[in-house]
């Protein structure tokens, strides 16, 4: 069993990071399997490394180790090999929409604008060569997706019509998420991935590219997520309260008690290693939690 932790280095770590790095080390740890971590860094207008570099000191802080750590943005040739399988294939192509043209149209499961495969009928000369006013994109199989995961969560869909073909290199030249995520959880040989429930609406697009390239597809878990109250509506909790606002008021052993308390895995200062031999997916709630974070958890 390999599983990993692969967040993005687009900002602080902050609750919900720390919540789902604990999960997916638990499950993997209680499992006798290996865990890596990957630090998705490929969007360049948004990383910096000085986040990559906190989010592995907040993992080693709250008591997190990892059997191996992968850079993402170290693996282009992988994902241009991956890119070259598919363009011999015949399935690249140029695309020139816009997010603006796509607004108003149909709306796909993660709430975004479905991709109405407008320049499907294009064929590209090769995605080297593509206009810099161009991304590409990759022309699926018009087949349905049946898989409810782990946890439960129904994944099933038509990727090729609810989502649209997705985008595999951006216009940027930035190989996109879909691709870099299906070629490194192969490359790594990952046989379960546990990540938060926002995702599981890209799920069946990634199995359809793991079919595509000829990869197995691996197990799938999408955990609860952490809410935060805003308004009528309510907000992920994201970057409002960083690590190092966390740091300041928590010692390590303190703030992996309250992440265990909301995760139902027990109460009061503990360490993640200690959580290990009672970690049990049916304690964990399946529902998102709305918390407040003031000087401490409320939820």
């Amino acid at each position: 069993m390999i599983s990993r932790f692969a967040p993005s280095t687009t900002g602080e770590a902050h609750p919900g990071t720390l919540l789902s790095a604990l999960l997916v080390w638990l499950d993997a740890r209680s499992r006798g399997g290996r865990v890596l971590l990957r630090l998705e860094d490929l969007d360049t207008t948004r990383v910096k490394a000085e986040w990559a570099t906190q989010l592995r000191d907040a993992c080693a802080w709250l008591g997190l180790d990892w059997d191996d750590v992968v850079v993402q943005s170290d693996r282009r040739a992988a994902h241009e090999a991956a890119l070259d399988r598919l363009a011999a294939a015949g399935r690249l192509y140029p695309c020139a929409c816009s997010r603006a043209r796509r607004a108003g149209g149909r709306r796909a499961p993660d709430g975004g604008w479905a991709y109405p495969n407008t320049c499907r009928h294009r064929r590209s000369d090769g995605w080297r060569d593509r206009a810099a006013t161009e991304s590409i994109r990759v022309r699926l199989d018009d087949d349905a997706i049946a898989l409810v995961d782990d946890n439960g969560v129904d994944l099933s869909q038509t990727p090729a019509l609810d989502m649209g073909d997705p985008v595999v290199v951006r216009r940027d030249g930035v190989i996109a998420y879909q691709l870099a995520v299906v070629v490194d959880d192969h490359d790594a040989q990952i046989t379960d991935v546990v990540r938060g429930r926002d995702i599981a609406p890209s799920t069946a697009t990634q199995i359809m590219l793991q079919r595509l390239l000829g990869y197995p597809t691996p197990r799938y878990r999408h955990h609860f997520l952490l809410l935060e109250p805003a308004g009528e509506k309510l907000a992920k909790l994201h970057g409002a309260i960083p690590f190092s606002w966390l740091q300041q008021r928590y010692d390590a052993r303190a703030l992996c008690g309250v992440l265990a308390q909301v995760a139902n895995l027990g109460a009061g200062p503990t360490t993640p290693r200690e959580l290990i031999a009672g970690f049990d997916w049916s304690k964990v709630p399946r529902d998102d939690r709305v918390v407040r974070w003031d000087d401490g958890l409320v939820f």
